[in-house]
């Protein structure tokens, strides 16, 4: 039930007053005729102060205080400003002021969150540049120092540096990449093409890799091609090297690399399974997160800029598809994605 206009609270207190007024008449004795006069003389004087008061003193103040929150809405809300102090109640006037008080607590919410990833990711690219930067400078004064006069002093910390500002290279790369993936500035080229051939050769371009652990790339059984899709070739072509590469990394020595095809209505459904250390429950929520590694220690040992997986969600998102993870310590874990069948496929 509404909270009563100015008018009503004006009426019912006046009716308040006058029946009192009319109790006493009636306990002292008073004429009727006397009494009817009195009561409506009464009824009309206590409503037109009230009403006064409670309008001028009361409500009005309300409504310019409701009104200056409201200035500070936007332009669609600002438009029924006037309507609102003309008709709205106290109750309605309550409601609207708590879900604009309920939106700027969300926004001030995000926009601490937002401060807080922003001052978390400055701190990561921070941390990754620092160690390829400190280690090309010690390799140069090195040189510097004397061993450019060893040639072949020389060409080993000329390697190092090289490798280190590969490594920077390799982040800046990844920054960008993500940087325009998040703005919408990439604009996917759709074709139909067969995943399934696109995966044989990522495969080859990292066969040495694997071979350097000695680790077995292939399909898994029962996966009979084509499996046409309707994507970008080059933007999938970009996830499967980020998943295999993966693989192959936290792969243990001897192990497998195996990857899986299903059909799945209007999707395939495209696995890529390890069997090496697998990964802790705790930690699957947060593989996708940039810079986030589960051993830090022995990520930044095998290499990689910790911004892979951010990349691929990032294109999967861009084609309206998801990715998953599964995992199981000690046997290894599958991301999964899907991908659109070819029209007609």
């Amino acid at each position: 039930m509404k909270n009563p206009t100015p008018f009503g609270l004006a009426l019912l207190a006046a009716a308040l007053i006058t029946l009192v007024s009319l109790a006493f008449g009636i306990a002292f004795n008073q004429g009727w005729k006397f009494l009817l006069f009195e009561g409506i003389v009464l009824f009309f004087l206590s409503f037109t102060i009230f009403y006064q008061i409670i309008d001028f003193f009361i409500y009005r103040k309300i409504k310019l205080i409701y009104k200056t929150i409201s200035t500070a809405k936007s332009d669609k809300l600002n438009s029924r400003v006037n309507d609102v102090a003309q008709n709205e109640s106290l109750l309605e006037v309550e409601q609207d002021v708590e879900k604009w008080v309920n939106e700027r607590s969300r926004e001030l919410a995000q926009l601490y969150e937002l401060e807080k990833y922003r001052k978390e990711f400055f701190g990561n690219v921070s941390h990754e540049l620092k160690t390829p930067i400190f280690n090309i400078q010690g390799y140069i004064h090195t040189l510097l120092d004397g061993a450019m006069e060893d040639p072949e002093q020389a060409r080993k910390f000329l390697n190092k540096a090289a490798k280190s500002a590969d490594r920077m290279e390799m982040l800046v790369m990844d920054l960008l990449t993500i940087s325009e993936l998040e703005s919408g500035e990439v604009t996917l080229e759709m074709e139909n093409f067969d995943v399934y051939e696109l995966t044989k050769d990522v495969y080859e371009s990292l066969e040495l890799k694997a071979r350097e652990k000695n680790i077995s790339i292939g399909f898994k059984q029962g996966c009979t091609p084509p499996f046409v899709v309707y994507a970008d070739r080059k933007q999938i072509r970009a996830v499967l090297v980020n998943l295999i590469v993966n693989a192959i990394k936290y792969g243990k020595e001897g192990g497998q690399v195996l990857i899986g095809y299903y059909d799945m209505a209007e999707n395939y459904l495209i696995e890529v399974s390890d069997n090496g250390e697998g990964v802790e429950e705790e930690h699957l929520p947060r593989l996708f997160e940039r810079f986030y590694r589960v051993d830090k220690a022995r990520s930044r040992n095998v290499g990689g800029t910790g911004l892979g997986l951010a990349i691929v969600k990032h294109i999967l998102e861009a084609h309206n598809q998801n990715i998953n993870v599964r995992s199981t310590l000690g046997l290894g874990s599958t991301f999964g994605f899907t991908l659109t069948k070819a029209k007609g496929k």
